[in-house]
């Protein structure tokens, strides 16, 4: 009989489940940009049809996208996200934020964003919805919640396209490295142990159940883009642990829009397995985003945003 091992339930490793995957990353970053149809799917991501066909597929699955007819002969479909698709845009807003911090800017699309509330170009701040304060991963401490439990993970078999984020047309590329990180769930997983307290591979291997030669990989990877990096803690054996660095503390707001949305969609009926207090205010968190120039909570209907290479503005809502 084979042994199951049991992780603690995740509402991140829930919400990865749906959104760990580079290629449907491109697929949402082209849909918050505009894209309806097919054609304009593929032109923007540059997945091949069998791949973009199936990643449609799988997200009209997991009620985030859903087909709506827009020609009856021949029939033809357009793509549109549901409520629980428009949900995941404050995790896009933080992945923006971080790709702008982070990431390359050479060869990309740039984004300016206008808050209609004061009429002000702004950037998006991850705040506490009790005190308002900017929220700053070290300023947070965890309790386990009352829905906490323990699974058995059943991770989907998938391929790893980490680097199709970046192997796009020249100036057809929002998020790239956020996007490869975001999209390798084991990458994003890991960084979760970590946030937690747990450095050594064994903790994390444990608190994750990835098979050690992908942890092994995916640690190696994490250092060598900066997000890790290795600290000796025994000199006789030599042992070590990984620390985050301040890239991978800055990715914390991206970790906890995934965990808000994995809380409101796939939790237990008896509550989100983990509890974060804001120990500035000492109020349990209800993140969310605000202007950084007027501090006022976002909607996405208070955003509208301009694309610099085409000129043009569109309300994030459209």
């Amino acid at each position: 009989m084979s042994e199951h091992k049991f992780i603690r339930t995740c509402s991140i490793w829930r919400a990865l489940e749906v959104v760990g995957d580079t290629s449907i990353l491109l697929i949402l970053e082209a849909s918050w940009l505009g894209a309806r149809r097919f054609e304009d799917f593929r032109n923007r991501t540059g997945l091949l049809k069998p791949l973009l066909s199936d990643r449609l597929k799988r997200l009209q699955a997991s009620g985030v996208f859903e087909k709506r007819p827009y020609s009856d002969s021949p029939k033809r479909f357009e793509y549109h996200l549901t409520q629980k698709g428009r949900d995941l845009y404050w995790t896009a807003l933080m992945m923006l934020r971080w790709e702008r911090l982070w990431g390359p800017q050479d060869g990309k699309i740039q984004i300016r964003l206008r808050h209609r509330g004061c009429g002000k170009i702004f950037d998006p701040l991850p705040a506490c919805g009790a005190c308002h304060g900017e929220i700053h991963a070290r300023d947070m401490s965890w309790s386990e919640g009352p829905g906490l439990g323990w699974m058995t993970p059943t991770y989907s078999r998938r391929r790893r396209h980490r680097d199709t984020a970046a192997n796009r047309e020249e100036h057809s590329i929002l998020l790239d490295h956020v996007a490869q990180i975001t999209g390798d769930r084991w990458a994003s997983l890991v960084l979760r142990s970590i946030f937690t307290g747990l450095r050594r591979f064994d903790e994390i291997c444990e608190d994750t159940a990835i098979a050690t030669n992908i942890l092994s990989e995916r640690l190696n990877w994490l250092t060598e883009i900066n997000m890790l990096e290795l600290h000796q803690y025994s000199e006789r054996p030599p042992r070590f642990e990984y620390r985050l660095t301040p890239k991978a503390i800055d990715y914390y707001p991206i970790l906890l829009m995934l965990l808000q949305w994995g809380d409101k969609y796939y939790v237990s009926p008896e509550g989100p397995p983990l509890l974060l207090t804001h120990q500035p205010c000492g109020n349990q968190l209800e993140p969310q985003v605000i202007c950084s120039e007027c501090q006022a909570p976002l909607t996405p209907e208070d955003v509208e945003f301009e694309v610099l290479e085409h000129k043009s503005a569109t309300s994030a809502a459209e």
